[in-house]
């Protein structure tokens, strides 16, 4: 039986969506950034929202429109073993090797940090990320039930608690916007600058990520046709987008807003601790414990069930059990790694595979132009690469950097490739790549058509 989404279907699934995507890294880095771009926030916000929503809205984008239902149908127009590292690399990044742990890391720093003595803050991050993971794990053991664990329930909670915050820093300013400080580097490219931060909340990989959550729970919804579940995922998508921009825009304007009391912090998530505790004291600590433990649990549910029911694609001789107790365990393992340590490590990872991300999204999106042909995913995604190796490069430590291999690569990307300086040396390969790619196609049609 036809089954049409009504309005409050499309405001449940896109609480789901907003509550799987708005996690440690969505509260955190907006703030920081508000902090360091001072006076220049609008401009650093705009760059952060095109990286910070409008990528992961072109992912939901991409799935409705290819009608697949995650990342690997879609990896595989470049080819299947292409697919397979992809997306194993993808799901390792955004899971338990970076994006997982941090959000442990990331509500234990802000939540909890506060009421431990430093001398006890490392068997606290061990006993707190057991208990965290555990629970993550219990509410992802069944994946059909998110819409009701995020969507209905944390989603909403977490909302009204961050409102509360957000709505004081508005009401009562603790500094002006205009005339903040500005730090060094968004002195003159703050939009770049911004537009570079916003790869950290890991949204346009999540978008991927979470595309066979989304399908899946349409289709739990009774909606079986294949176009009416692209339509329907777009739909919830934009309710999930608007959403997260409001509440990054208002968070980046509290971190610059904050500067009139506070200095710049090492990172977000210290920047929150002190504003919350400066409006509501040791109860601020309390609340702002809720807001950020809710925010990191329910993206957690979320990434170990999509990890989880990717993997028992992948390799179907695994259960999904095995898989979300698996991740569960190992993120727990690197959660006591430290907040800091974690976001430094992940750079240059996030610079090489953020490019691949957005060259297979935008490639899905215009795919009818060139009817899907492989020659041009292949072509385009391999032009890709070897520009984001170069920017992985150097963009990693000094003991990978200062190598002789590396700084010749980083020679060649500085000499050749426009932008490569504001980590966006990778568009122009892209380009040429997406050219030939266009002509070798039109050439194949053409000597089908001679024929």
């Amino acid at each position: 039986m036809k089954k049409n989404l009504k309005l409050g279907d499309y405001l449940v699934i896109g609480s789901m969506l907003f509550g799987l995507f708005f996690g440690a890294g969505n509260l955190i880095f907006p703030v920081h950034l508000g902090q360091v771009a001072g006076g220049n926030v609008t401009w650093a916000n705009l760059g952060f929202l095109v990286t910070g929503i409008g990528l992961p809205f072109l992912g939901v984008v991409a799935i409705g429109i290819s009608q697949s239902e995650g990342v690997f149908q879609l990896a595989e127009h470049v080819d299947r073993r292409y697919a397979y590292i992809f997306t194993i690399l993808l799901y390792l990044v955004i899971g338990p090797l970076y994006a997982i742990p941090r959000l442990a890391t990331t509500s234990f720093e802000i939540g909890l940090a506060p009421f431990v003595s430093e001398g006890k803050s490392v068997p606290a991050l061990a006993i707190f990320s057991c208990v965290f993971f555990f629970a993550a794990w219990l509410l992802a053991r069944k994946p059909t039930k998110l819409l009701d664990y995020v969507g209905k329930i944390i989603n909403p909670l977490f909302l009204i608690l961050l409102g509360i915050l957000l709505i004081m820093t508005f009401v009562h300013p603790m500094g002006p916007t205009l005339g903040a400080k500005v730090q060094p580097d968004y002195n003159g490219n703050a939009f770049f600058k911004g537009f570079l931060e916003g790869y950290n909340t890991l949204d346009a990989l999540a978008s991927l990520a979470f595309g066979i959550i989304i399908v899946s729970t349409i289709r739990g919804r009774g909606v079986e046709k294949p176009g009416e579940i692209a339509l329907d995922t777009i739909k919830s998508g934009i309710i999930s987008i608007i959403a997260m921009g409001v509440i990054y825009s208002l968070l980046a304007y509290m971190g610059t807003m904050s500067l009139g009391i506070l200095s710049v912090s090492e990172n977000g998530g210290i920047a929150l601790a002190q504003i919350a505790n400066n409006y509501f004291g040791t109860y601020g600590n309390i609340i702002l414990a809720f807001i950020v433990i809710l925010a990191c649990l329910k993206t957690t549910i979320g990434l170990i069930s999509a990890f989880s029911e990717t993997f028992t694609q992948l390799f179907p001789s695994q259960n999904y059990i095995v898989f979300a107790t698996g991740v569960s365990l190992l993120s727990c393992l690197l959660a006591n790694v430290g907040l800091t340590k974690i976001i430094n490590f992940s750079i240059p990872v996030l610079m090489f595979i953020y490019p691949l991300a957005m060259t297979l999204i935008l490639l899905s999106i215009i795919g009818m132009l060139f009817k899907n042909d492989s020659r041009v995913y292949k072509v385009t995604s391999y032009f890709t690469l070897f520009a984001s190796i170069i920017d992985g490069l150097n963009a990693s430590p000094d003991v990978i950097r200062q190598t002789g291999f590396a700084q010749a690569l980083i020679h060649f990307g500085e000499k050749y490739l426009p932008f490569f300086k504001i980590g966006m040396g990778w568009v122009l390969p892209a380009l040429i790549g997406f050219s030939i790619g266009l002509i070798w196609h039109r050439i194949k049609i053409d000597r089908r058509l001679a024929h």
